[in-house]
Order: structure tokens, then C-alpha cells, then sequence
């Protein structure tokens, strides 16, 4: 790859974990806490004091994170310290509060209603495991045609090849369903339209759970019917909850830029503009990529061949005045092999899979912002 990737390694976070233990006798406290678990899709535990049992599920030591109501900071004095302990209550101007906190290890002193917002992002967090988000790459077409679904697709089958927690988004509703590409247009799951009114915040493991699963990743497509609307907060609902997964998020990209679209560009780590090897391609891929990087800045050339006369990759990049990822490698009885139900990137020792194996080799090497080798190209 050319270039540096600024973007930490990648890894796979862990699956869903339990609701927080919640410790209060405070019935009013409780049912608000309660309730805010329910808004956070997570199922806790209450005990009155810290569990006697450190071994079970939720346990003190065990839960994901501990909310200890005002009433029973003194019946949790002398429980182990850990971290995700928050001390909870409605008592604006109690003074003792904060020595209550420090005798439990409390991290965090929290009033309801004021709270709340906050409180149930770090519930559903904490249930899910959140730990890194997912490297999350957009894929891009310099002009029609140019194979940026067919790369998108090849990318995310290579992820999910690896071992990467995998979801494949496609973004453009006039491309025909990435799912086609993969074979799995009658799979059973949701598509665009069920998320079409989403806001706020979704379950990252209600979304991945919801989708169809196919070649070992999860796929978010198009339905059949009448195109849909996608409301740009839907699209942002879907994304972060996709990103929070962690693992590798691959987004196919229409060449328009609406709302919907810009707001899956603010979610990018990284843009791959694939532009075929000619100038009207190169023309057309310029304004394309002068009004992505309205959003995204990093947006990296992969270069397609055959080439017009005297151009290559490294010319397209230069042209293009940005970053040269690699040349995208032909891969001859591609189509033939889709037509088998073997989706792009499908055939492990087939070139495509090899230039998006050493795509996400390289990203995964890239913890911190450096320069890194190029993949099936060279650095312009």
C-alpha cells in the first residue's frame, strides 16, 4: 500500500456481554435505572448490596459495570476496586457525595434526570463490549463501472476469510445489491428499508444479528421492491452501530454525495477511489473526489488497469493529486466464477483475494501513522 494508514491495528472485539449489576433499595432509583437498561437494549442484575457470590454472571467483579445507588454506597464499602463503578442518585447539593464516591472507587458521580442520555450510551457500551471501533473503509467508483463493488465485496470476503468480524454496508441504492454480488440476495435478514426511520442509537448486536450472514460476514443490501428513502439519520444510527462492533466495516459508495452518504463518509477511517487507467476516468474521478474529501480526507487512488497509452498507477495518482493505495490486479474467469456462487475475493490464491489479504495485512501493521508497503502497486 502506499502511503501510511493513520489508524491504530485492527481488532476483533468480543461478543455481547451481560447488563450492568445494579445495588440500590431505592425503588424510584430503581425503576429509572431500569428503565434506562430497557432504552440500552441490556438486562441487569440487581442485588441490594454487592453479590456474595463473586463467581456468578453479573457478579461485582464479573458485571461489565457496576451502578450503585446513593442509599447503598455505605453497604459497598469494602467490595474489591475496580473500574465501571458509578455512584448514582438525584441529591444536587449533597456534599458527601464525593466521599461516598471515594470509599466505593467510584469513576464517575452521576444525577438523574440530567444523566441520563449519557448514562444509557455507557450501559449499551458496556453490555456490547465495546472496545476499539471497527476500521471502518469506504469504497468509491472514479466513474461507472470502474469495479469499486467488486473490490468492496472482495475486501470484506477477505476480512471475514481472516478472521476479522466482518460487516459489508452497501450505500448505494441504485447498484443493484451488493448482495447479488455475493450470492445471497434470498437470504433470510433485514435490509435498507427496516432501518429507514433508525435514529438515535442502535444495538451493534441487534444490527449484526438482524443482517444476513453470508461467506462469514454480515451483509446490510438492498430490498427488491421500490427504492427507499433512507433518512441521513438512519444511515448515521446504522454506521455507529456497525463501527462499534470493531473488527472491519466495508462500505460501498455511490459517486453522489447526499446526506445520507455524507454522513457515511464522516464515519470513514479511510476512502478508496478506484479509477480505471484512462483520461476521461481520471476526469471524471477528480470531481468525484473533490467532492468526497468535503468530508473525508483520506481518500487513496486504487488504480485499475488496462492503461491508455502512457499512463499507469502511479501517473492516475499524480493526476489525480492523491495517494496511491496499489494497482487493483486483473483476475481472469471472474465473472464465470460468480455465475458458481463464488463471490469476489472467493478464491483464496486468486489475485483479488491476494491484493486485499496484503490490504488489510498492511492495515492491521499500521498502529501508528507511518508509511507502508504497496499493495499489488507501487507509491507514487
Amino acid at each position: 500500500m502506499a502511503g501510511s494508514l493513520a489508524r491504530e491495528g485492527l481488532t476483533v472485539a468480543g461478543g455481547r456481554r451481560g447488563g450492568p449489576l445494579i445495588v440500590t433499595e431505592d425503588m424510584e432509583l430503581l425503576d429509572d435505572l431500569l428503565r434506562l437498561c430497557a432504552a440500552a437494549g441490556a438486562e441487569p442484575e440487581v442485588h441490594h448490596g454487592p453479590p456474595e457470590q463473586p463467581g456468578r454472571r453479573g457478579g461485582w467483579e464479573q458485571a461489565p459495570m457496576v451502578l450503585v445507588g446513593d442509599d447503598a454506597a455505605a453497604r459497598c464499602r469494602g467490595a474489591a476496586r475496580r473500574r465501571g463503578v458509578m455512584l448514582v442518585g438525584r441529591d444536587q447539593d449533597d456534599p458527601d457525595v464525593w466521599r461516598r464516591a471515594v470509599e466505593i472507587g467510584a469513576e464517575y458521580v452521576l444525577r438523574l434526570p440530567e444523566a441520563e442520555g449519557w448514562l444509557v450510551d455507557q450501559i449499551a457500551n458496556a453490555a456490547e463490549g465495546v472496545g476499539r471501533p471497527a476500521l471502518t473503509v469506504g469504497v468509491i467508483g472514479g466513474r461507472g463501472g470502474s469495479g469499486a463493488s467488486t473490490l468492496a465485496c472482495a475486501l470484506a470476503v477477505s476480512a471475514a476469510r481472516a478472521g476479522r468480524r466482518t460487516m459489508l454496508i452497501d450505500a448505494d441504492p441504485l447498484g443493484g445489491g451488493i448482495d447479488v454480488l455475493l450470492g445471497g440476495e434470498r437470504a433470510e435478514g433485514m435490509r435498507w428499508p427496516d432501518f429507514a426511520h433508525s435514529k438515535g442509537r442502535l444495538g451493534g448486536g441487534a444490527l449484526e444479528d438482524s443482517l444476513p450472514a453470508l461467506h462469514g460476514l454480515r451483509v446490510l443490501s438492498w430490498g427488491r421492491d421500490e427504492e427507499t428513502a433512507i433518512a441521513p439519520q438512519a444511515v448515521q444510527a446504522v454506521l455507529a452501530a456497525a463501527r462499534r462492533l470493531g473488527g472491519v466495516v466495508v462500505v460501498d459508495l455511490p459517486r453522489r454525495v447526499d446526506e445520507g452518504v455524507a454522513e457515511a463518509l464522516a464515519q470513514l477511517d479511510l476512502g478508496l477511489l478506484v479509477v480505471p487507467g484512462e483520461l476521461r476516468a481520471v476526469a471524471a474521478a477528480k470531481r468525484v473526489a473533490s467532492t468526497v474529501r468535503m468530508v473525508l480526507d483520506d481518500v487513496r487512488v486504487v488504480a485499475r488497469g488496462p492503461y491508455a497509452a502512457g499512463l499507469d498507477e502511479r501517473w492516475v495518482a499524480q493526476a489525480l493529486g492523491l495517494p496511491l493505495i496499489g494497482e487493483l490486479p486483473l483476475e481472469p474467469g471472474l465473472l464465470a466464477a460468480q455465475d458458481s456462487g463464488t463471490p469476489p475475493g472467493g478464491s483464496a490464491r486468486g489475485p483479488l483475494a491476494r491484493f486485499c489479504a496484503e490490504f488489510w495485512e498492511q492495515a492491521e501493521a499500521a498502529g501508528e501513522p507511518g508509511s507502508a508497503a504497496p499493495a499489488g502497486g507501487g507509491a507514487p
